[in-house]
């Protein structure tokens, strides 16, 4: 194994690798264990008893964290004529022109968020293969394929903290709770909402353990291990 740099083994001692924390204690430790010159992202990282082979156990879902992310989120939306005019004047960072859709055909993703209006799938269809594995593709059940109208709405919403998480092929789900220089308080709050989320999108025909295993970690810090039972309850 590689060798850890010094600030990160002062930060792992204080992490017992046994015990499994509360929500309260976990929160506190992340803040303790930040040591990186810059504000590091906390997030959080679910192990759940689904077989995402089977479409009936898919967990996804989007949910808007109450203190947000903590930081500068780029809109990008899909979009033509009077819709661009309507996302622009919202917000969005990046209107997609055809120019701009090649260059994401050639694997340019330098945006958080992508949005598009019903009339540009024929378009968006099309980049799947790159959007999709980084979880930019824009998709009608997460609510980031919608008419110009809800344009001013979506965009805000990202702008402020719309967070969408979604089951890997390991039953594993991974989001972002803000930033170790968030209070305790904002911090709890924001992970009391995911994990709320969470309990929401549990397809009916799971069996037995729903959360298996569930860690929070700041960035290049020590992952910290919460009770799934405490944490859920």
């Amino acid at each position: 194994m590689p060798k850890r740099g010094r600030k990160y083994e002062e930060a792992a001692a204080k992490v017992d690798r046994n015990k499994l924390y509360s929500r309260a204690e976990a929160v506190k430790l992340i803040k303790e264990t930040a040591y990186t010159k810059f504000d590091p992202t906390v997030e959080v990282h679910f192990r759940l008893g689904v077989d995402p082979r089977h479409a009936d156990q898919q967990v996804r879902d989007v949910v808007n964290l109450p203190h947000g992310l903590g930081k500068t989120v780029c809109v990008l939306v899909f979009a033509e004529g009077e819709d661009a005019t309507l996302a622009k004047e919202a917000g969005a960072d990046i209107i997609a022109d055809d120019e701009i859709i090649k260059q994401i055909q050639g694997g340019w993703t330098e945006f958080d968020v992508a949005i598009a209006v019903p009339s540009m799938m024929g378009k968006v269809g099309r980049l799947g293969r790159i959007l999709g594995p980084r979880g930019l593709m824009p998709n009608p059940r997460a609510g980031t394929v919608a008419p110009g109208s809800d344009l001013p709405r979506l965009i805000g919403e990202a702008k402020a903290g719309r967070v969408e998480f979604r089951i890997d092929r390991t039953s594993n789900i991974h989001a972002p709770l803000g930033k170790a220089s968030f209070s305790e308080e904002q911090l709890l709050e924001n992970l009391q909402t995911i994990i709320d989320a969470i309990k929401r999108a549990r397809p009916a025909s799971t069996k037995g353990t729903y959360v298996r295993r569930l860690v929070v970690a700041n960035t290049m810090g020590p992952g910290i291990r919460l009770d799934p039972s405490e944490a859920m309850s």
